[in-house]
């Protein structure tokens, strides 16, 4: 089981209230509205193997360097605010490293590449696995790896954890039209504004399954511009066209990446904590109370 961890903690941020907090007033509802999915993930899917795994950069600059609006919304939201606006405090970031220190102490595997967003590792991880995968993720960008022949499935969150979406290809084909390895494909021509991906201006999800369920996948499509007699109409055949500078580096930013460095990690769900008596400290500092005892019991279980 594979862990989309900041798509989670950010779930779990917004769906628990920030008046769960520390002894010191802390706000701590992403730490443990965290734990809790992890408990009920745990205790409803029984993993052998559990990583959790991490953006060491959300926006690579290798991304970045073949196309430059690549998450850039999400750069200019970080900024200052100015002298008329209202300044919403952070109370998220701040509980990033408890998660990590908290994971750690459980002996739960928590793995970020630098260079490389977590969706990579993850899709890396799922090129090496020996065994049926199941990637937890509020992110569609990872239908791209669902495989029916290779057991890999997407369990994406509809409410908590406790409601998921099992998506395979049956659902992917139904939703669609395609199947897992088409989906890159139909997410970067439709392209994804909350990436900063532009697409090919006027296709969209229907045209763009169209496209894909008529030639195949994007070379077919690219061929297909290519080719007088091919069924396209003159408008798409022209924006097609005009997008080929962005459909020629778009591939390789929106398909995770299968080849990231991974460190040599024991993925194995822990029965016991890694380290008890930081697990005791960390919980006893940041008021982690139920969220906490419960997960411990799920594991030793």
């Amino acid at each position: 089981m594979l862990l989309d961890t900041a798509s989670l903690y950010f779930r779990a941020y917004f769906g628990v209230p920030e008046s769960v907090k520390a002894p010191d007033g802390t706000p701590v509802n992403a730490v443990r509205g965290l734990l809790e999915f992890i408990d009920r993930l745990v205790r409803d899917h029984r993993p052998e193997h559990l990583v959790a795994c991490m953006d060491a950069d959300w926006r690579p600059k290798w991304r970045v360097d073949l196309i430059p609006s690549y998450k850039a919304h999400r750069v200019a939201e970080e900024r200052p605010v100015g002298p008329d606006q209202e300044e919403v405090p952070d109370t998220l970031s701040p509980q990033v490293p408890i998660i990590e220190a908290v994971l750690d102490a459980l002996g739960i595997a928590r793995v970020g590449v630098e260079g490389y967003e977590a969706d990579d590792v993850i899709g890396t991880f799922t090129a090496r696995a020996d065994g049926p995968v199941d990637i937890v993720t509020g992110d569609r960008d990872l239908y791209q790896l669902v495989d029916d022949a290779s057991g890999v499935r997407v369990l994406y969150p509809l409410k908590g954890v406790g409601t998921l979406q099992i998506t395979d290809e049956a659902w992917l084909r139904e939703k669609y039209g395609v199947d897992g390895s088409g989906y890159a494909d139909l997410a970067l021509l439709r392209g994804d504004p909350s990436d900063g991906l532009p697409g090919v201006a006027g296709i969209g999800e229907k045209t763009a399954a169209k496209l894909l369920a008529e030639f195949g996948d994007l070379a077919g499509v690219l061929a297909a511009v290519e080719d007088p007699h091919a069924r396209l109409t003159p408008t798409q055949r022209k924006r097609l066209t005009e997008a080929r500078p962005y459909l020629a580096v778009a591939p390789k930013v929106v398909r995770v990446a299968g080849d990231v460095p991974l460190p040599d990690v024991d993925t194995a769900l822990p029965r016991a904590p890694r380290d008890a008596e930081a697990v005791e400290a960390i919980g006893e500092r940041w008021g982690l109370g139920g969220s906490l005892r419960r997960l411990l019991v799920t594991l030793g279980a």
